[in-house]
């Protein structure tokens, strides 16, 4: 009998627990038992292990976040976690190692194999900038989220004739601001792919008043880049073990802005975990589902450091190496959908 390791890193998103569950039951078909490791990279670092037996991932298809816990340790920030990972692997007799997460996770996870250990990425982001797949775990759950809380703004803007504005995830990639922004009938959609000039923001809200239209739902990601500004608008300064600043406030700067300009009240809406939290939509159930019995079929056929990807309607996998080459932007076949409605 094999036996896999899987953990789940970085921020968490709806379907995660839904993967765990697949690999977990159609490994126990094909003779691999499996041993969660706890709290992202953490858990292998100081072996930290929940075996996952058919009992314990049952039930656990329609609830959201993960039962193993997660953080964004990085072993190779810290003296000697690599080794302590390679003696936690050995001494719990893991034959590969699954990785679910955004591209600090599995990156980890495609570093680690030059040390011999043998690994499979799962993508897991609600901003789906994960390159060389259709789609990763969680942003169709998080999109009904954002569209479900754009058509709850618009009843109070259409009421008191204001300007609404509307924060999203996104750092490098506006997926769920553009789809979202669709979806809801944002009148105008902000994304880091397009830096913005507030003067242009003004311009289509006049264009909207002039056509008694005295409302307009802005959506923005939180990576959205303001014309004039040296980078994106951080909440914190301090970087994370990857290196990343806590993004957030570029939809209250654009608030303090439009307010210099216009008489009509500006108010802001940060979705924030909110649009992360819950249960998976239908789709994040089948694809997870889907993710993770490709993942378990690629360990037995032996392709590693790798990651399984959604190509149409087909699970494939991908290279860890190409996957995680640069973050996935809006696709040039949908980013004209960002003005289509000027």
């Amino acid at each position: 009998m094999k036996r896999a390791g899987v953990l789940t890193g970085g921020g968490d998103s709806p379907g995660i627990n839904a993967a765990i569950r697949s690999m977990v039951r159609f490994g126990y078909q094909h003779g691999v038992e499996t041993i969660g490791f706890l709290e992202g990279w953490k858990g292998p670092i100081e072996d930290l292990t929940q075996p996952l037996s058919m009992d314990q991932v049952s039930g656990i298809l329609h609830i959201g976040g993960t039962i193993l816990g997660s953080s964004r340790t990085n072993p190779f920030k810290t003296e000697g976690a690599v080794e302590r990972i390679l003696d936690t692997l050995e001494r719990n007799a893991i034959d590969f190692l699954i990785a679910i997460g955004g591209d600090d996770t599995m990156g980890v996870a495609h570093r680690l194999a030059p040390h011999g250990v043998r690994t499979i990425g799962i993508p897991q982001t609600i901003d789906n900038d994960i390159a060389h797949t259709d789609y990763s775990l969680g942003f169709w759950s998080a999109l009904e989220a954002v569209t479900d809380a754009l058509d709850r703004l618009h009843t109070t803007a259409f009421s008191h004739n204001r300007v609404l504005i509307l924060e999203v995830m996104g750092r490098d990639a506006g997926w769920l601001s553009l789809m979202g922004g669709i979806a809801g009938g944002a009148d105008v959609i902000l994304i880091p792919e397009q830096e913005f000039s507030v003067e242009a923001v003004h311009r289509k809200i006049l264009r909207r008043q002039a056509r008694k239209k005295h409302f307009s739902i802005v959506i923005i990601s939180e990576g959205a880049k303001p014309a004039g500004l040296d980078g994106q608008v951080v909440a914190e300064a301090e970087v994370d073990a990857f290196g990343h600043a806590r993004l957030g406030g570029v939809g209250q700067y654009l608030a303090n802005e439009l307010s210099k300009r216009m008489k009509m009240p500006v108010r802001v809406t940060d979705l924030a975990y909110l649009q992360r939290g819950g249960s998976p939509c239908p789709f994040d159930r089948i694809l997870a589902t889907r993710f993770g019995v490709a993942a378990i079929e690629f360990a037995l056929d032996e392709r590693f450091d790798v990651m399984t990807a959604l190509h149409g309607t087909r699970i494939e996998p991908v290279s860890l190496e190409e996957a995680l080459r640069k973050p996935r932007p809006v696709d040039e076949s949908v980013l004209y959908l960002v003005d289509l409605f000027d």
